[in-house]
């Protein structure tokens, strides 16, 4: 913005500058020009008297001598000698005798002036004035020359002054741009101090405005989503109750557990939501460890077996030995494998058999389940959150942000076992 500035400024004034330069020049030259010349006239009309009163050759060479131009000055006298040393064209003297008209023309050596004088008996004399050409532009060059540098003074100046305001607006969208930035990284403390023009003054208000009103939306969101978890509790102690109801049948235990699992996950995400909001930007703070995908899958994949045989699915894994090291939170990591895994349990009807797969690429881990269900329609729509016709959409864009997140991709075909294939990329921490 500063160059761009610097050249609008650079181009505007150099055009207001030859605007009046270049006719200030001429005008300069015109005046150098009529003053030489003016003087050049008067000094011929004062030598015309003397001609009316006489045309002794002495006479005439004192007069032209009293006048203190000897050289400038040439007479030609009616017998057709010449007093001084004349500098006119021989057709311009003829032409000027011949028709008694006053001449000016200009010449190799500069410029003449001719005059004739009417004597008596028909006879004419001619004056002619001389001014080298020198004389004529005497000064010029040196007016020129000084114009020409305040005019340059003027440009520097006017680029100068708009550098340096084109230097405080670039400052403060600079430092817009900066506080956007770690806004969007993840630092809610950031603010800017407003600075520049009137209108960057107001977006810097507007920005710290925008930020506040960030910080309490979120805190709202996570205070809501604390007291909704919260509410959790109480169908939670039910089933505690019945679990201990049941305590003599074989799935109470089995039933114990997975309430109190799940009163675990409610547990981490209440203290989640409660915990202050960040203020370091994302990645700025302690940076998260290395986890194995395929211990991970394995992890989860046991879990949900369990489930599997009661269900009589089967399913089966397939797991690279090759190290899969990707930056991932465990948690998350098992939150995608426990919505992909889930979706199949949640989506299919029982006894669907479905398969679990952890490959490696060259930059990336591959995490593949498919399904013998009915697959799914529309792809696109079942990645939207909120717009799953089948459920609300949330776990598939779960998965899709946690593949962004770490530098991968999330992908919905059709699967070898007939129902859909999902696959979902992890960077590779050592890649």
């Amino acid at each position: 913005m500063r160059r761009a500035l610097a050249g609008i400024a650079l181009a505007v004034t150099s055009m207001v500058a030859l605007s009046f330069l270049i006719p200030l020049a001429l005008l300069v030259r015109e005046q150098a020009r009529d003053r030489v010349t003016t003087v050049a006239e008067q000094r011929a009309g004062a030598l015309s008297p003397v001609l009316a009163l006489t045309t002794d050759r002495a006479d005439v060479q004192q007069a032209v001598a009293e006048i203190g131009a000897r050289d400038r000055l040439a007479v030609r006298l009616p017998d057709g000698s010449f007093v001084g040393t004349p500098h006119a064209p021989a057709s311009a003297l003829e032409r000027a005798v011949r028709r008694r008209e006053t001449l000016s023309a200009d010449t190799a050596e500069g410029w003449v002036h001719l005059q004739p004088v009417v004597l008596p008996e028909d006879r004419v004399a001619v004056v002619e004035a001389f001014v080298p050409g020198a004389d004529l532009t005497r000064g010029v060059w040196a007016s020129w020359g000084v114009m020409s540098l305040l005019a340059v003074g003027l440009v520097a100046g006017s680029v100068l002054v708009a550098d340096r305001l084109g230097a405080r607006v670039v400052r403060s969208s600079r430092g817009l741009k900066s506080a956007s930035l770690a806004l969007g990284s993840g630092d809610l403390d950031v603010r800017v101090q407003p600075d520049g023009p009137p209108e960057l003054q107001e977006a810097g208000l507007a920005f710290n405005t925008m930020a506040d009103r960030v910080v309490e939306l979120l805190a709202v969101e996570r205070e809501m989503v604390a007291d909704l978890s919260h509410r959790l509790r109480t169908p939670l102690t039910a089933l505690y109750l019945e679990a201990d109801l049941m305590s003599g049948t074989p799935g109470a235990r089995r039933i114990s557990a997975a309430v109190a699992q799940l009163e675990s996950e409610l547990d981490s995400i209440i203290a989640a939501a409660r915990t202050p909001l960040a203020a370091h930007p994302r990645g700025g703070g302690t940076a998260v460890r290395a986890v194995e995908v395929t211990e991970v899958v394995a992890l989860r994949l046991d879990f949900w077996s369990v489930l599997a045989q009661q269900q009589d699915r089967l399913c089966e894994r397939a797991f690279t030995p090759r190290p899969t090291p990707v930056r991932f939170g465990d948690d998350d990591l098992a939150a995608v494998v426990d919505a992909l895994i889930g979706n199949v349990f949640r989506h299919t009807p029982q006894g669907t058999a479905f398969a679990v797969r952890v490959e490696r690429t060259d930059r990336h881990a591959v995490l593949t389940v498919d399904d013998a269900g009915p697959g799914v329609a529309d792809p696109e729509a079942a990645l939207t959150r909120g717009v799953s016709a089948t459920g609300t959409g949330l776990g598939l864009d779960i998965v899709a942000r946690a593949a962004r997140t770490a530098d991968g991709d999330l992908r919905i075909t059709r699967s070898p076992l007939g129902g859909a294939r999902i696959q979902v990329s992890f960077a590779l921490a050592d890649a």
